[in-house]
């Protein structure tokens, strides 16, 4: 019996992709984190510190749903489709994110442009389901 390498898997290039996204989504969460946690002078927290946590859960949960959608052929479009819509979320929350008080928005561009590599992944994928 032939041994399979795991790197050829069609699915491994985007779901080496959803890891890369949920890293540079924890340190770009990071930076603004330290801008939003500042409260102003009515002592009233910036509400899109909120967004900072989103951006992280929305991100952590795409490789778990690649990974669903490889193993459960009977509801593999069902997973597909819920990992398209967790990268549109997260994509819509970077652009909420970008109206932010946060020196640390000027990393977003790079972050919505790693999601734009992933959905085209992503459709190249989706047609080997």
């Amino acid at each position: 019996m032939p041994h399979s390498d795991a790197s050829q898997h069609p699915y491994m290039p985007l779901y080496k992709k959803a890891l890369e996204i949920f890293s540079l989504s924890k340190r770009i969460s990071g930076y603004l984190r330290y801008d939003l946690s500042k409260l102003n002078a009515e002592g009233i927290e910036d509400p899109d510190i909120y967004l900072t946590g989103d951006i992280i859960q929305q991100s952590e949960n795409l490789a778990p749903e690649i990974l669903k959608a490889e193993r459960s052929h009977e509801e593999r479009m069902y997973y597909a489709q819920n990992l398209t819509w967790l990268s549109k979320r997260l994509y819509r929350t970077c652009l909420r994110l970008e109206q932010s008080n946060s020196n640390g928005k000027d990393f977003l561009p790079i972050l919505k442009n790693e999601l734009l590599k992933f959905r085209k992944l992503q459709r190249a994928w989706m047609l080997n389901l």
